[in-house]
């Protein structure tokens, strides 16, 4: 456990609100802020922020936690990482008796390698063997975006980066660990896992290094794109390629592209504000990830099938996110790399600000062809379905008059067809969520699975807790009632035992007690407790009948476990409203 005056000052220091408002978009709710969760798509803010005690909690996906919990979970951070992340933004000095464990120490060694790592290849790229750099020469690459992105070469050689590095004194384990080399099956030796191919670097929003894209140049190699695969440091899935640069622009708006060249091509013509998502398709993590920085989208996919495949797939992905999705027009070129290089960048500028929204692009691609009667139809009927995804009512009314205009149809019956798809998309949706209900009723806690079998003590047990958490003083009083065996929840009993265990040891009450010793998933069910009960006043008498729930005194009125928490709390203030 980090010393509690150094916790202070990091936490008064980062306060959630500045440290959340560097992410998303806060909205004050009287005393209380909100805003769209990051950590789930959705279109109405679920996620509450109390600044009074410096916390977070989503009522959506039950993410929550301190400040240091929503650096590791928004940064993909370890408990130290998160630490030294803030303690750095705030000009704090770490304690020498930082206690870092295994985890942090193989995460700080993976990014320290992977930058000599990148250093190495850099070098590499103006060394003896220049094929790399001609290929570069030859994407009319400058030498100053080469060196803005710190490009490189990984040449022919079997083992040139594993020998540069264990002479650097990283060991095998490690090389393995950073994907960086890999072993043989044949005799049992690593060699590197990148080889003829020019290095694209990865970098984090901080600037670390974190993971390696390699593109073949040989004629018939395979594949043409080779990446990084998930380490301690990096998940595909949840970076964006050139982000650390694109989260620098003023502007609200990013620009998508499909791969790396494109990026390095649309950034080397003047546009700082672009992405790409790393070797796989686009996930949600990453449509969040860009939320945080734009509200609108320019796709620049491949004019391809394939690309524009990923562009509808895209479309739903970033609006589910919140995001207004815009579609860039290309002619005459196969993706932006190449229209910058016939046409240059003002007529790329240009293309930008024509952009369409997406709305007319997915309705456009409904007609297909139109010349026969069938054909109108199918069209229609695929338009209407289009056209029935729309939530807001006006931007569908907008939508619809043109749809009917452009089919030569009433805009009547138009309407008609499409209000009859949108009550079907209802009965489905609902049909659903009555499954999901149903099944959830037979699913366990994933967090405190004991809580299924012991839902009338868990309840007690999470009012104790809360009660805990607002009235610490009152701990050595419930001890002398209950002890940790008395909580039959694992999650409940180890939350009492390790509060009960830093009070003891002069701490004073804060969520960050927590942070080190409790997962992130854990976390947000450590503040869920406290927001569930946020309006509830406990009273002495209450949290003596839930003491007493844990010690097996039956209580005569309803059984609580046929209660939900509202009815629970409400039946502890009539017996106190009794005694009184």
């Amino acid at each position: 456990m980090l010393p509690e005056e150094f916790l202070y000052q990091l936490k008064q220091s980062n306060p959630i609100t500045e440290i959340m408002g560097s992410y998303v978009h806060l909205m004050r709710a009287g005393s209380l802020m909100k805003c769209l969760c990051p950590f789930h798509s959705e279109k109405s803010a679920s996620c509450t922020v109390y600044p009074h005690n410096n916390s977070f909690y989503c009522f959506g996906c039950h993410a929550g936690g301190d400040v240091i919990t929503f650096i590791m979970q928004i940064e993909g951070l370890d408990y130290i990482s998160a630490v030294r992340m803030l303690a750095e933004r705030a000009g704090l000095q770490m304690p020498q008796e930082e206690q870092d464990n295994g985890e942090a120490k193989m995460r700080l060694r993976i990014l320290e390698l992977n930058r000599a790592a990148a250093n190495y290849y850099y070098k590499q790229l103006t060394g003896a063997d220049k094929r790399g750099l001609q290929y570069l020469k030859e994407r009319s690459l400058q030498p100053e975006i080469i060196r803005k992105y710190g490009l490189g070469f990984a040449g022919e050689q079997w083992d040139g980066l594993y020998k540069a590095m264990t002479a650097l004194g990283y060991t095998d384990q490690e090389l393995i660990t950073a994907n960086l080399c890999s072993r043989s099956s044949r005799n049992n030796t690593l060699y590197d896992r990148f080889r003829n191919r020019v290095i694209f670097p990865i970098l984090d929003l901080r600037g670390s290094v974190i993971a390696f894209g390699g593109r073949t140049i040989e004629k018939d190699g395979t594949p043409k794109y080779l990446n990084s695969s998930d380490t301690p440091v990096f998940h595909k899935g949840r970076n964006l390629f050139s982000m650390n640069f694109a989260k620098k622009s003023q502007s609200k708006r990013i620009i998508l592209a499909e791969g790396y060249m494109d990026v390095i091509a649309i950034h080397q013509a003047g546009f700082e504000n672009v992405v790409a998502s790393l070797g796989t398709a686009l996930t949600p993590e990453q449509c969040r990830l860009i939320r945080q920085y734009a509200e609108e989208v320019v796709i620049s996919y491949d004019s391809d099938a394939a690309g524009q495949n990923a562009t509808v797939k895209a479309i739903n992905l970033l609006r589910a996110a919140g995001i207004r999705p815009y579609i860039l027009r290309m002619h005459d070129a196969k993706d932006p790399d190449e229209y910058i290089k016939k046409f240059g960048a003002a007529y790329f500028r240009r293309l930008l600000e024509e952009s369409g929204d997406a709305m007319t692009y997915e309705l456009d691609r409904c007609k297909g062809s139109t010349d026969t009667e069938g054909d109108t139809i199918t069209a229609l009927h695929k338009a209407v379905s289009v056209l029935a995804g729309i939530e807001n009512e006006l931007d569908r009314e907008v939508y619809l008059s043109k749809v009917a205009k452009e089919y030569s149809i009433q805009t009547e019956i138009l309407k008609a067809q499409v209000n009859q798809e949108i009550r079907k998309k209802q009965a489905s949706r609902k049909k659903q969520e009555w499954r999901s209900v149903t099944q959830s009723a037979v699913l366990r806690d994933p967090v405190n699975p004991a809580a299924d079998h012991y839902p009338k003590e868990a309840k007690a047990e999470e009012q104790i807790l809360c009660y805990l958490f607002r009235q610490p003083d009152a701990l050595e009083t419930v001890m002398q009632q209950i002890s940790p065996e008395d909580f039959p929840t694992d999650l409940h009993r180890r939350i009492f035992e390790h509060l009960a265990k830093r009070l003891k040891e002069g701490y004073s009450f804060s969520f960050s007690l927590f942070s080190d010793s409790f997962t992130p998933a854990e976390m947000g069910r450590i503040i869920g407790i406290q927001a569930k009960y946020d309006s509830i006043d406990f009273s002495e008498q209450s949290i003596a009948d839930c003491l007493r729930i844990l010690k097996q005194k039956q209580i005569n009125v309803l059984s609580a476990s046929d209660m939900n928490d509202t009815d629970f709390s409400a039946m502890f203030e009539e017996l106190r409203r009794r005694k009184n």
